[in-house]
């Protein structure tokens, strides 16, 4: 089950204590950088989405796998994984490091592969599992972000008609 952090449902599904892997988008070590990507990050900030998320293991027992964007210069920084790496310390976790698509109307741009790597062997330095998400759709724009950035192209070019 994947969720973009509310903690309060995360606590609610432990309770439940169903056999389901749980995927937490972070995106993020930080809630400056984290709130900029998402705003649920607002109401369930970095810490308080530990909590849950530590919560969630207490009860269930089932390692959390954590959704990382990595996107040039804003989420792809050393410090950001060593932050990463204290947030995940002594807990059972997978990071999926997710090099961002191409979006033409956005203004993020995907980390280098070199510094996907480092940021990789980073976390893999300092105890934490880490895999580099495999890019599949770009190609045809059917990769994450990419689908939904088109429909509403097209959603405002008919409403301009």
């Amino acid at each position: 089950m994947s969720t973009s952090g509310i903690a309060d449902k995360i606590e609610r599904l432990a309770g439940e204590k169903l056999q389901i892997t749980l995927s937490v988008s972070l995106h993020a070590p930080d809630d400056e950088t984290r709130s900029s990507i998402m705003p649920v990050n607002e109401a369930y900030p970095v810490e308080r989405l530990m909590r849950a998320c530590r919560y969630y293991f207490d009860t269930t027992g089932r390692r959390i796998s954590y959704e990382y964007m990595m996107a040039r210069d804003m989420t792809d920084r050393i410090w950001q994984a060593e932050k990463l790496a204290k947030l995940l310390r002594g807990r059972p976790a997978h990071v999926n490091l997710i090099p961002l698509n191409e979006v033409a109307e956005s203004p993020l741009r995907p980390s280098r592969p070199e510094v996907v790597r480092r940021f990789q062997q980073a976390l893999e330095n300092r105890g934490v599992t880490a895999t580099v998400r495999r890019r599949l759709g770009p190609d045809i724009d059917a990769a994450c972000g990419q689908l939904r950035r088109r429909e509403l192209g097209r959603t405002a070019a008919d409403g301009a008609e």
